[in-house]
């Protein structure tokens, strides 16, 4: 079988994100990583490329020198991943779409609505895929719970609850960290920061597990330490297209709290409940019945969870798992698209830059409603009202 080649921008040595992004790409075999721009330093950059396996000459010092040494090359990459500070997404972005290249952006996949409106229409204009890395719902159990809820297996979406909290951002003493600080600093980040970094993985997850899109949102943001300009915690109620009622709380200073996303949906005849730290066990309520736990990788599950489960029955699953399912998908998508046949349906999954682009016109809305005491706000892109 082909392999397809991939490129990677960002996750230098010592990135949080880089190491999963790595394991994710390689696990069914259908990459090989060729190329990347891996840290803001040249030198560092090219070494640390060089350190993982790349030919000198693909080992590039920033993106501009990639794209450029890509665009030339017939066995140029056929998937590149964005995983850099935030403020710098859509400029990389936009430049591999118009070249022709395949991207997955990691989110929010730009800063503001009109970036993330334009790199829609790039992708679509260039006749190119731009995916987002919502990762977790690469999850066998958040697929299959989407799936459930498709069926109606709890009848109509009454309620859907979710949140991304964790502590790791607490401590005042750790503000200059440069791990920490970008994720705070408007010129990096862009207008929000717990939000737009762990609130729309929940936000998308409630849009993605109940087919609805969020329509009006009123938020209440804080920031818990006061010399941080950015939001370190949010709740935020939505109203989702269907009619569903929406709470999110995101927090980075939840201390205990380790990651904390949840995600919990309540029908009219039943209710389940998902958390990514036990990712393995879906709990399902039916109307007037005792609790179900459904566990990943058992029989009867929907073709959804069977085919993003990749070990067996009661054996621990990770979030790079996860993140591969989302490679799988694309990697599906694109060889597909090569060969001019149809891919599998299931592999249509991922995200992709118009759940970008919501995302982010929430993120703007909810920074809106915040700073007008809650009131309620439109959170629907312009493009798509």
């Amino acid at each position: 079988m082909k392999k397809l080649n991939w490129g990677m921008i960002g996750g230098g040595k010592g990135s949080q994100i880089g190491p999963a992004h790595r394991l994710a790409a390689g696990l069914d075999g259908l990459y090989s990583f060729a190329a990347g721009a891996l840290d803001h330093d040249p030198a560092a950059g090219r070494a640390f490329g060089q350190e993982l396996g790349l030919a000198p000459e693909r080992a590039y010092g920033d993106w501009r020198e990639m794209l450029a040494g890509e665009s030339s090359r017939a066995d140029r990459v056929d998937l590149v991943t964005v995983a850099t500070p935030n403020a710098t997404h859509y400029e990389i972005s936009k430049a591999f779409l118009q070249a022709g290249f395949n991207v997955l952006c990691e989110k929010p996949m730009t800063v503001t609505e009109a970036e993330a409106e334009d790199l829609v229409l790039t992708a679509r204009k260039a006749g190119r895929i731009c995916a987002v890395n919502y990762g977790y719902t690469g999850y066998a159990l958040v697929r299959h719970m989407r799936a459930m809820v498709a069926r109606g297996d709890i009848g109509g979406v009454r309620l859907v609850v979710a949140e991304f909290a964790h502590g790791h951002h607490a401590n005042a003493a750790d503000m200059d960290n440069p791990r920490v600080r970008w994720r705070y600093d408007p010129a990096q980040a862009g207008v929000s920061a717990q939000f737009a970094d762990c609130g729309i993985h929940a936000l998308h997850m409630a849009s993605f597990v109940t087919g609805q899109e969020v329509s009006t949102l009123s938020a209440d943001f804080a920031s818990c330490l006061p010399a941080r300009v950015l939001e370190d915690d949010a709740m935020v109620n939505f109203r989702m297209s269907g009619g569903t009622v929406g709470r999110l709380w995101t927090s980075s200073v939840a201390i205990g709290r380790q990651h904390g996303l949840t995600i919990q949906v309540f029908g009219e005849t039943g209710g389940l409940r998902w958390s990514q730290e036990q990712p393995n066990q879906l709990f399902y309520m039916p109307l007037g019945q005792r609790l179900q736990v459904i566990e990943r990788g058992e029989g009867n599950l929907s073709p959804e969870a069977d085919r993003a489960s990749r070990v067996t029955v009661g054996h621990a699953e990770g979030m790079p798992l996860a993140f591969g399912n989302i490679y799988r998908d694309l990697g599906e998508t694109i060889l597909a698209l090569q060969a001019g046949r149809t891919p599998d349906p299931a592999a249509a999954l991922f995200p992709t830059a118009e759940d970008g682009l919501r995302s982010i016109a929430a993120i703007h809305s909810a920074v809106a409603s915040a700073a007008g005491q809650g009131t309620w706000v439109d959170a629907r892109p312009g493009l798509f009202r």
